[in-house]
C-alpha cells in the first residue's frame, strides 16, 4: 500500500494497518506493565514512587497484555517495548516477555530498565525471547550516578550491561538524559566508553512534565551541540528502520559503539512518529505528552472483542495531533515519565 494512495485512514485500518490522518503508520508499541519504580531519578521520581491508591493487582494481567499485543500485531505492529516504572519489578516479567515474543508478527521484543537486576536475570530474559535492551545510565561517575538516581547501584548496572554482551546481545542501548549540571560536559568520557563496546549511547533531551518545571529550566540542554561535534569529527547519520524509535543515530568507522540523539524540541520531531503507548492500567496514549488517554481495558476481557478494540484504537488515531507542541511550552497532562512508561 502506497503512502499517498488516497485511501482513508479507516479503510487502511481495515487492511490491517494502524495509521493516522497524517498518514503516519504505527509499527511500534510501548507497553507499560507497572508504574512502580525502585529508583528516585531527579528528573522523574525525585521523591520516590508513591502509589496512587490502587493495588498493584490493577495493573494489566498477562491475558490482557496478550490481547493488546495480538491486536497491535494484527494491525501492523512489529516491535513491542516493555516499560514501566521498572518492568522487572513484576514477578511475571519473564513470562510476559515470552508471551509477547510468541505473538505472530512481532519481530522485536525490547525493554527499558534501570538495569539493577540485569546481571542476575538477563540470561532468562534472553531465553524468553527478549531481543533488545535499553538501560538508563545517566553518568559514568558512580557518585554522580548515585546522586541522579538516588541509588548506589552503578556497578550492579554496569555488570548487567557486560553480562548482556557476554551472552550474545549484539548491541545494548544506553539512555542518558541530558542534565546540564550533571553530565552536560561528559561527552568525552562517554565516547571513550563506547569506542570498543557495541553500545548505542542515546542522549535524550530533558522533557518538561507537569511536576518538574523548575528542574527543566535549570537542567535542560539541547542535543544540537553534541550533533555538531559529532558531524565535525566524522560521524555519519545512520539510516532508520521502519520500527525504530525517534533517535538520530550516528556511526563512526573508528568506534564500535554508536551515538543516538533524541531531541523532541527540534522542529519536525513528530513527523515520523511511529509509536503508540498503552499504560499499565490499560489506557491508550497517542503521545507521551497527550491528554487523559483512551480506556481500552473494557475491551480486553474476551478474545472476541478484538475487532471492537481495534476500532477504538483506530478511532482514537483519527484524532491524533500533528505534534506534541513541546516547543510551544505545552506539557500535556503527563505528571512524570514513569506514569505511562516514558
Amino acid at each position: 500500500m502506497g503512502e499517498h494512495d488516497g485511501v482513508s485512514a479507516l479503510s487502511q485500518a481495515d487492511s490491517k494497518q494502524f495509521v493516522d490522518r497524517y498518514e503516519r503508520k504505527f509499527y511500534y508499541l510501548r507497553l507499560s506493565i507497572t508504574d512502580v519504580c525502585n529508583f528516585k531519578c531527579t528528573y522523574c521520581l525525585p521523591d520516590g514512587y508513591h502509589p496512587t491508591g490502587r493495588k498493584n493487582s490493577s495493573f494489566l494481567d498477562q491475558t490482557e497484555i496478550k490481547r493488546i499485543v495480538n491486536a497491535f500485531a494484527d494491525c501492523g505492529t512489529t516491535k513491542v517495548r516493555i516499560t514501566g516504572g521498572e518492568p522487572t519489578l513484576r514477578k511475571d516479567f519473564t513470562d510476559i516477555v515470552a508471551s509477547v515474543a510468541d505473538t505472530r508478527g512481532i519481530k522485536k521484543v525490547a525493554m527499558t530498565t534501570n538495569g539493577y537486576r540485569m546481571a542476575k536475570q538477563v540470561d532468562s530474559w534472553k531465553d524468553a525471547g527478549l531481543t533488545n535492551i535499553n538501560v538508563s545510565v545517566d553518568s559514568l561517575d558512580p557518585k554522580l550516578f548515585h546522586q541522579i538516581t538516588g541509588e548506589n547501584k552503578f556497578h550492579d548496572v554496569m555488570n548487567g550491561i557486560e553480562r548482556a554482551l557476554e551472552i550474545g546481545y549484539e548491541q545494548i542501548k544506553v539512555n542518558v538524559v541530558l542534565l546540564k549540571q550533571y553530565n552536560g560536559n561528559a561527552l568525552p568520557s562517554f565516547l571513550h566508553w563506547i569506542k570498543s563496546r557495541p553500545i548505542q549511547l542515546r542522549f535524550i533531551e530533558l522533557m518538561q512534565t507537569g511536576e518538574m518545571d523548575s528542574l527543566f529550566q535549570e537542567q535542560h540542554q539541547s542535543g544540537v551541540s553534541i550533533r555538531n561535534h559529532l558531524i565535525a569529527n566524522g560521524w555519519l547519520l545512520k539510516v532508520k528502520e521502519a520500527n525504530d524509535g525517534p533517535a538520530q543515530v550516528f556511526i563512526h568507522p573508528d568506534y564500535l559503539g554508536e551515538i543516538g540523539l533524541i531531541m523532541p524540541y527540534e522542529k519536525g520531531f513528530c513527523e515520523t512518529c511511529n509509536r503508540l503507548r498503552v499504560s499499565a492500567t490499560g489506557k491508550l496514549h497517542l503521545c507521551l505528552f497527550g491528554e487523559e488517554g483512551v480506556e481500552l481495558r473494557d475491551l480486553l476481557q474476551q478474545d472476541e472483542q478484538e475487532k471492537d478494540l481495534i476500532a477504538r484504537i483506530q478511532g482514537a488515531l483519527n484524532t491524533k495531533s500533528v505534534s506534541h507542541f513541546l516547543q510551544e511550552g505545552k506539557t500535556g497532562m503527563t505528571p512524570h515519565l514513569a506514569s505511562i512508561g516514558g
